[in-house]
This record gives C-alpha cells, structure tokens and sequence, in this order.
C-alpha cells in the first residue's frame, strides 16, 4: 500500500501491527456481505461478530482500531452496527473502503426486505399473513420491551441522573405517544452541565448539530408526492438517533403514524417486526416502511437518508476520532441523550403493547416470549419471531373459528 493511500485510509493500528494479517479488499467486502446475509441478533450481537471475526480470529483489524470505531458509533447519532463497519472499512480503504463495506453490510438485508415488502403489499389481505402478524406483534412488544432494559443496564446503570432522564423519557414517550427531539438534546446538555459542575469548568457547550407509477406505489397507491417529505423524515431519523437499532422505533412511531399518517399501527408494528425476521442492521425496517408508501422508489429513498448520516459522520470524523473520543464532555453529553433513548424505548414499549395486546392469545404470547428472552437468551430472535406467527396463526384458526 502507498504512502499516499494509507494516509487516507487512516493511522496505522498502534497495538498489533506486527499481529495483522493482511487482506485484499476483496475478502474484506466478502465477508461483510455475508454477515449482512446471515448476520442477526441485532446491533450488539454484530458488532460482537466484528470483533471476534476480525480482531481475534482473523487479524485483519487492530483491536486500537475496532475500539475507537466502536466509541465514535456509540457517541454519534445512526446505526452502531453499520457505522462500525463503515468505520472498518474506512480503516482498510479509506473512503473507497467505508462506501463499498457499507454498501456490502446494507445491500443483502434491503433487498430481503425489499421481497417481504412486495409480498406485504401484495397478499397483506390474505386472513393468514394478518393472523400471523396478529402473533408477531405481540412478540414484538417483548423484544422491544427486552431491548429497552439491555440499553438501560449499559448505558444508565446505577448512575442517578441518568436514571432520572431514563424515568423521564420513557413517561413522556408514553404518555404523549411521541418522541420528543427537545428532550433528547435537552438530556445531552443536561448530563453535560452536570459534568462540567463535576469537573469545575466554566467552560460552556454547543451542539451544532419524472418515476413510472409502479416505482412509487405504495400500499396506499401512488405516493410521489411523499418523496421528499420521506427523504428529509429519515435522514432527520438518522442523523438524531442514539442508541442501539431499536431506538428508532419510538422516533418512527411519532412520525410515521401520529404525525404524517403513513402507515396505521398495526402496520408499523409489521414493520418492526420485518425488521425482526431480516439479519443486518435493525433500522433496515425503514426501507419497508417506504416501500409502503411510496413504492420502491419510497424503499431506496428512506434507505438512503437514514443511513447517510452517519456514512458522513464517518467519512467527516474518522480521521480525527482518536483525539475526541476519549473527551470527557462529549461522553457526557452522549451518556445523556442515550439515557433518553433508553427511556424512549421503554415508553414505545408502553405504546405499541397499547394496540398490539388486545386480548388473552396476545398477552400470553408476549409473556411467553419475554420469559424465553429473559431466560433462554441464545434464542435467535427471527425464530421467536416465526414462532410467535405460527402461535397468532393457532389462535385466529384454532381458539376462535
């Protein structure tokens, strides 16, 4: 490798150099296609899979390097899992490497989805897929519900203001049924603030923060019209959500079905749980949701603007992440905006159950599949997920003919 391309490709590993097994860009990208493929558990489990792949196993990645990608995805709005691998990419290949890991990592989940999508949209009517999603969605609840106290173990722990905005949080996302932004950033600053007294700083803080008619058709019909209103609507999702992959929900939730009207709920709650059944990146359920309303075209344009966020971040802040990572304030703003997210999750959780159990069958599965998760907690979750469809088939057939 030149001089010229290893500058743009990053600073070389500090820790292992000398225990780097070298790659060709080729194997890199392989392997990140087929852990898009076959890649579930969702973000954590992921990037575990990253580590143990390509730190430990096969040395293609200094453990310097996968740590601080690992801290700039955990203190930047997106994705952790794709930003990760973004960030690997960009440490192989530079910004050539960051585009195509993210596209290897992304495109094998997208078109899985994009399948289901047309298949939904297609045959949602047939009484059997609605009596399977009738099961589903209670499942989903317990994952969600699940997802929520992991975040909270992680990120909040025994620390009492953040405990606090988690309480908050999850309160007002219940209460209101919406996730406020303010309230995200408002934890941010106050985490920071709390920090700054800690540390007696007077020092302050800012965070700047003509298409065929079948290409737009969505489960509503043609949806042209929504495009741009779609675009600005996800990447605003990307650019502003902590968190693991589940912390979109709640944001999405607010948007897509109180404010825009997109999708009603039990819609949205098929489309987390397409998301469930897909390996790759959780927030893949976005390409589903616009898919349903403006067609393909809705598909690629939410794809793209929920993960353009945090590709920039990358491209904008890899070369510098050594020096910001390890900051004091900015891991305090994070901690609390990502309390928050925890909270906003837990409160979703609230929500969506509002209209997803609605009667005995529903609330047996959702305590049965949070009690697998809880105790049994290698069970891959699309098998929950199936096994929760089959169980909402049983009912709807069996328990009321």
């Amino acid at each position: 490798m030149s001089a010229t391309r290893r500058a743009e490709a990053g600073p070389l590993p500090t820790a292992a150099s000398n225990e780097l097994v070298p790659c060709t860009l080729r194997e890199f990208l392989f392997y990140f296609l087929r852990l898009g493929t076959f890649g579930f558990g969702g973000p954590v489990a992921l990037a575990g899979y990253m580590q143990r792949d390509l730190v430990e196993r096969r040395r293609w990645i200094a453990r310097q390097d996968y740590v601080e990608g690992l801290a700039l995805s955990q203190l930047s709005p997106g994705p952790l899992a794709a930003q990760l691998a973004m960030y690997l990419g960009w440490v192989r290949a530079g910004r050539i490497g960051a585009t195509l890991v993210a596209a290897a990592f992304i495109l094998p989940s997208f078109v899985m989805v994009l399948a289901l999508s047309y298949l939904y949209v297609r045959f949602g009517g047939l009484p059997w897929i609605q009596a399977a999603f009738y099961g589903i969605g209670a499942a989903v609840i317990a994952i969600i519900a699940r997802s929520a106290v992991k975040l909270m173990r992680m990120t909040v722990g025994r620390d009492k203001l953040l405990i606090g905005i988690f309480a908050v949080s999850g309160i007002v996302t219940a209460w209101t049924e919406k996730e406020i932004i303010w309230i995200f950033l408002g934890a941010g600053v106050l985490a920071l603030g709390v920090k700054m007294i800690k540390m007696r700083s007077t020092a302050t803080a800012a965070v700047a923060l003509p298409l065929f008619s079948w290409l737009v058709t969505g489960i509503h019909g043609p949806g042209a019209g929504e495009l741009w209103r779609i675009a600005w609507y996800f990447t605003e999702a990307g650019a502003f959500v902590f968190g693991s992959g589940l912390a979109i929900v709640p944001f999405l939730h607010g948007g897509i079905v109180e404010q825009f009207k997109w999708l009603d709920e039990r819609q949205f709650l098929d489309a987390v749980a397409v998301a469930m059944i897909t390996p790759g990146p959780v927030v893949i359920t976005v390409a589903f949701i616009g898919f349903l309303v403006a067609g393909l075209a809705g598909a690629l344009v939410s794809a793209a603007g929920v993960f353009f966020p945090p590709y920039a971040v990358v491209i904008a802040l890899a070369p510098s992440v050594r020096r910001w990572s390890k900051n004091e304030r900015v891991k305090a703003f994070v901690a609390g905006v990502t309390a928050a997210a925890a909270g906003a999750i837990a409160g979703a959780s609230i929500v969506l159950g509002r209209r997803a159990i609605i009667d005995a069958p529903t609330a047996a599965i959702c305590g049965v599949v949070l009690l697998l998760l809880w105790k049994a907690k290698k069970i891959p979750e699309p098998l929950v997920i199936i096994a929760a469809g089959a169980a909402g088939l049983f009912a709807q057939r069996i328990l009321k003919p």
